[in-house]
């Protein structure tokens, strides 16, 4: 049996040192000044989990604002590591273990599994999941020269067109997306890859096997991954952008939160309790039905884009069950 290197329970600063002085915002704080010491630092769960207290750049918070005026994960040149140490001098948003807010907090796993293993994040990517899945197109650069790059756009929901990415530095469009810079490596976004390597990356998700068989993910945590591991109390949980005050549709309202994944925890018209999956910034789209043996992945370039092509898409596949 492996050693394990990770722990659920790890505080971040065991692998991250420059967290050892974190602060917190006090409750109901309307300044950044406001803060105070942690009490409790987060650990490898609450960063898994969403719960760790972080916040993410294009969010409506305090917390937001400031990554976006300090341009965290704005730049195509500097390093994660360079990145999580700016991160580490701002407060969280709330208490660990208190609130589910989507966040950065996958960087934060990223930059620490580059601490543990002493290697970059896309070699490890490399050894442990793209090459045993030969996912031969995927990776935080790309040879121009070779393959071809699919245009990104923006959905005007006014005049129902596509229209180049607009110019707010706060949209997640507009965050550093090098081409061939070799140091260039995130844990939420950066990586290129194609429809048929990420349907590879999903068909895995079914069993933890690579199609030849090689184990890449343990059953056991493949099972805990995929099942909703926070309160109820967080549930539902909602994401948008910091210029929408209010949401037409939560379209997270049947879902509760895994390790990584939404999964499907109500009893929906379509029998899909247990499926689970995530999407992108730009319109993308994945699920996984073990109980149907189904795995699907749905590939755009729109940045907010219309939900009912993910709508459709998702009631086509259930319909033909």
């Amino acid at each position: 049996m492996k050693k394990k290197k990770i722990n659920f329970e790890d505080p971040i600063n065991l692998y991250l040192p420059s967290f050892n002085e974190l602060k917190v915002l006090k409750e109901n704080a309307k300044s950044i000044k406001e803060i105070k010491n942690v009490e409790k630092q987060p650990n490898i769960k609450d960063l898994l989990l969403h719960t760790a207290g972080f916040s993410y750049n294009f969010l409506g918070d305090i917390i937001a604002e400031e990554y976006h005026n300090v341009g965290l994960f704005y730049s195509d040149e500097s390093t994660l590591e360079k990145e999580i140490d700016t991160l580490a001098n701002i407060p969280l948003l709330y208490e660990p273990g208190t609130k589910w807010v989507y966040s950065v907090s996958v960087d934060i796993l990223a930059r620490i599994i580059e601490v543990v293993e002493k290697t970059s994040l896309e070699f490890q990517l490399k050894k442990r999941i793209f090459d045993p899945l030969e996912m031969n197109s995927t990776g935080f650069s790309i040879n121009l020269n070779e393959k071809k790059l699919m245009t990104s756009y923006h959905y005007d929901n006014i005049s129902n067109k596509l229209v180049t990415p607009e110019v707010n530095p706060r949209y997640i469009s507009n965050y550093g997306y090098p081409t061939n810079r070799k140091n260039f490596a995130r844990g939420g976004i950066g990586l290129y890859s194609t429809a048929s390597d990420y349907l590879a990356f999903a068909e895995m998700l079914q069993t933890g096997l690579s199609q030849k068989g090689q184990r890449i993910i343990s059953i056991e945590m493949l099972k805990s991954a995929t099942k909703n591991q926070i309160p109820q109390s967080f549930i539902p949980y909602q994401i948008k952008n910091f210029d929408i005050k209010v949401l037409e549709e939560n379209v997270f309202d049947p879902y509760g939160w895994g390790y990584g994944f939404r999964v499907y925890i109500k009893n929906g018209n379509f029998k899909n309790k247990g499926e689970f999956g995530w999407g992108g910034a730009a319109s993308t789209y994945f699920l996984v039905d073990t109980k149907h043996k189904l795995s699907a992945v749905l590939m755009t370039q729109v940045f907010q884009g219309d939900l009912n092509l993910q709508k459709d898409f998702y009631k086509y596949i259930y319909s033909q069950l």
